[in-house]
């Protein structure tokens, strides 16, 4: 399944099936074939969005120490970060919010 975030504030955001299931979790939402951001809830889910993302962040670090103190090295991380992939939400949400325009999927 392929998620196409729409709203008429913003180009759309397309992600893929288990990518979007993360990011509509981290929402605090089921991932499901149809949903909708409505503008007072944009403000939070950018926060929660943004959280998580300094949690990734910092467990990256504390893994980097952690294997430093060990005297090894992480490999280097493939393929998209988290704060590559929510980026664009994050900025379709704040054009969204300031547009009073609602966030959809899958209709």
């Amino acid at each position: 399944m392929l998620y196409k975030f729409k709203s008429k504030a913003a180009g759309d955001v397309i992600m893929t099936g288990p990518a979007g299931d993360q990011i509509v979790r981290l929402l605090g939402k089921e991932p499901a074939p149809k949903g909708i951001i409505e503008p007072p809830q944009m403000p939070d889910a950018i926060a929660a969005l943004e959280r998580a993302v300094q949690e990734d962040e910092a467990a990256r670090r504390r893994a980097e120490e952690e294997a430093e103190a060990e005297g090894r090295s992480l490999p280097p991380r493939e393929g998209v970060t988290l704060r590559q992939r929510v980026w664009p939400l994050i900025e379709m949400m704040r054009r969204a919010h300031a547009e009073d325009h609602d966030i959809v999927w899958g209709v």
